[in-house]
């Protein structure tokens, strides 16, 4: 920090402390990965019920990977100083474990910036369907463990998260 400029280092603030996007224009677009994973803890019995299908909303994962990707898409109209980018894909997957499902989401853009933001609103929009959708059976579930995972591409490089 100066002394001219106490905000001297923050990003999504101006020189006067008020919020501000941050200015990528002159970045040059590049291939910009992130995965976020994230879970679902739940009763025993519902992890069977989601294995066998039987649950009475319909399919779970099914309508969970939708909303994750639509999820992706519209990140920047929920994350204020995001920026609206053009994803070229979205994947959202799922593992039914003992007591839990676990959630993948991968994101990819050619863009002036990163798309960590959207790979996780991805993870959390798809595990908040799961819990939408099975709450009937379950009002104890738990989303959590939502992290980055991966993330490629840009000036920072790549960082791994360590499992």
């Amino acid at each position: 920090m100066t002394d001219e400029d106490p905000f001297a280092g923050f990003t999504h603030l101006d020189a006067r402390g008020r919020a501000q996007m941050v200015d990528v224009s002159a970045k040059q677009p590049s291939l910009r990965r992130a995965v976020a994973r994230g879970r679902v803890t739940m009763r025993p019995e519902v992890v069977a019920a989601l294995r066998a299908g039987t649950i009475s909303k319909g399919d779970v994962l099914a309508v969970a990977r939708v909303a994750g990707i639509q999820a992706a898409k519209r990140t920047s109209e929920l994350i204020p100083l995001c920026h609206g980018l053009a994803l070229s894909s979205v994947a959202v997957d799922f593992e039914i474990g003992d007591g839990a499902v676990s959630v993948e989401a991968a994101v990819e853009t050619v863009d002036r910036t990163g798309v960590e933001m959207e790979a996780l609103t991805a993870c959390c929009v798809a595990a908040l369907t799961i819990y939408d959708m099975c709450k009937s059976r379950d009002r104890s579930m738990t989303v959590g463990e939502v992290a980055l995972w991966e993330k490629s591409g840009g000036r920072s490089g790549t960082y791994r998260r360590e499992p």
